[in-house]
């Protein structure tokens, strides 16, 4: 997931999230009592985790997730974008204080952040336009240009598995800003198929001449993602997340966004 370098401001509530401003701020309301506020950097689209609606403000599971959590836990939060091969750069930075858009738990990234609790499992679907006689058994033989988003996961598992074992050619990964502009080069016929995380793209797809070919199983694991050193607002996550995943409103969330 990978976009222009730009920190977009996203109003949420009646809180505005200044771009590059000091992240975690404190307030005091009526009861006197200090109530920090912490900004979340999300990757958008990327349905049905983290979009924008049309009046401009974040919407998705992962956002409904993290202001259900705030509230469970007794902060306030603001949504900031920021591009994907941005995003862990922006929390060393202090530029953000929680990633929760959809990142998968990799050893790599647990070097530089830390996880939360995993609460989402994916596998990478493969897709074709619609007639195309391309198999998926062609596709792990490294005989499809295959598209995806840049610094994925997808990315990563065509690199790890294809490109490295000399089964592909490097030429045949054509990575891009965003996966819908990968689907839309598979349909002019640049490239063969799209390889990404299996729910988003489905979204992604839905209603165009496009056909699911078959998965690659990674079982990876999504989490959220705070800087090392706090400890104390993982534990407050963790907590927060065990108790929406306990309640109701974790089963309604995944009705609402058609996760089930």
């Amino acid at each position: 997931m990978n976009r222009k370098t730009l920190f977009v401001v996203l109003v949420c509530g009646c809180v505005l999230a200044t771009a590059f401003a000091g992240c975690t701020d404190t307030s005091e309301p009526d009861g006197g009592v200090p109530t920090a506020t912490y900004v979340v950097g999300i990757d958008v689209p990327y349905p049905p985790f983290s979009m924008i609606d049309s009046q401009g403000n974040a919407i998705g599971f992962d956002v409904e997730s993290m202001q259900w959590i705030a509230e469970d836990q007794g902060f306030e939060v603001t949504f900031q974008q920021v591009a994907w091969d941005g995003i862990i750069p922006a929390l060393q930075a202090g530029n953000i204080d929680i990633i929760y858009s959809g990142m998968t738990i990799t050893p790599e990234r647990a070097e530089k952040v830390a996880f939360s609790d995993p609460y989402w499992v994916v596998n990478q679907d493969v897709v074709a336009k619609e007639g195309a006689e391309i198999t998926l058994d062609q596709v792990l033989a490294g005989e499809a240009a295959i598209g995806t988003q840049r610094g994925c996961t997808a990315a990563m598992w065509v690199e790890e598995n294809l490109i490295a074992t000399g089964m592909l050619d490097e030429d045949d990964l054509r990575t891009y800003d965003n996966t819908p502009l990968a689907v839309d080069d598979m349909m002019s016929g640049r490239i063969d198929v799209v390889m990404y995380d299996d729910l988003v793209l489905k979204d992604i797809v839905a209603g165009k001449a496009v056909t699911t070919i078959g998965f690659v199983e990674t079982r990876e694991e999504f989490g959220i993602a705070v800087r090392k050193d706090d400890t104390e607002l993982l534990a407050q996550i963790n907590a927060g997340l065990a108790n929406l995943q306990a309640d109701p409103a974790w089963e309604e969330l995944q009705g609402k966004y058609g996760m089930r």
